[in-house]
């Protein structure tokens, strides 16, 4: 098995390496859902890192639904069909907030059915003005196949990213032209990175499908077009992508944070 990226490790934030730990053992239920997590000295403890580091945790996972904290602690979200209605006087807890939207490739972006690769191209003409290039300047690119059983795709994406998104988020930047550009990328800290970074992102979804034939993919399902274009807060886009899959044969599920 290959050895881990020790650079890509280091590129992780702490308060990320603490969460990922903590969601792991959330998602294998390993933390019953309603009960309590251990306090904050002992997480610390734990992980070996400081309290505000392990607030910081915490509230990415408050945001991801996964965890919920109210005077008596913090504890493992129940499950939403099982969640009783609050009852009593006193104040409710803080709504569940959804999850942030995942970039293409997610947590499986080096699973057997994905395929994941970064390239240096240039953008389509009508997008280089709004990624802040000129025509023909090329630009990370991050492209993105979901495979069925048999090899046929299911789902495919494309990322070009910005320049300002390469000049302001550091874990990109790293990938220079020509070099580093490797085989299946783990882009899936990306949101976070842009969090990070200081920028507060928004994200505009297009659904839609192709006209005419077009529209049909293989075996008659309907073909689904996605158009996401994600901003700053100054109004420049950072990524554009497009995400193409069949109706009848994959997913696509939004998912937000107010």
């Amino acid at each position: 098995m290959a050895e881990p990226d020790s650079e890509a490790v280091a590129d992780v934030p702490l308060y990320l390496r603490v969460a990922a730990a903590l969601r792991e053992d959330l998602t294998r239920r390993r933390i019953a859902p309603g009960s309590r997590l251990p306090s904050e000295r002992s997480l610390s403890q734990r992980y070996h890192v400081n309290r505000q580091t392990v607030r910081s945790a915490l509230q990415l996972l408050r945001e991801e639904g996964l965890v919920v904290t109210d005077r008596r602690g913090t504890f493992a979200a129940d499950d939403a069909d099982d969640a009783p209605a609050p009852t009593g006087p006193g104040p409710a807890d803080p709504p569940l907030t959804a999850r942030r939207p995942t970039f293409p490739g997610g947590p499986r972006a080096a699973g057997a059915l994905v395929r994941a690769s970064l390239v240096w191209e240039p953008p389509p003409l009508p997008l280089a003005p709004r990624l802040l290039l000129t025509p023909g300047e090329p630009t990370l690119v991050h492209r993105h196949t979901v495979l069925g059983p048999h090899g046929g795709a299911l789902q495919r994406a494309v990322s070009w990213f910005s320049r300002a998104a390469l000049a302001e988020i550091p874990q990109l930047s790293r990938y220079r032209r020509g070099r580093d550009c490797r085989q299946q990328p783990d882009l899936r800290l990306l949101y976070h990175w842009m969090h990070q970074a200081g920028l507060r992102i928004t994200h505009r979804e297009s659904v839609g499908v192709p006209p005419g034939p077009a529209g049909a993919a293989a075996g008659g399902a309907a073909r689904l077009v996605v158009h996401r274009v994600v901003s700053d807060q100054h109004g420049h886009a950072l990524e554009i992508t497009d995400i193409d899959f069949s109706a009848q044969s994959a997913a696509w599920t939004y998912e937000f944070s107010a």
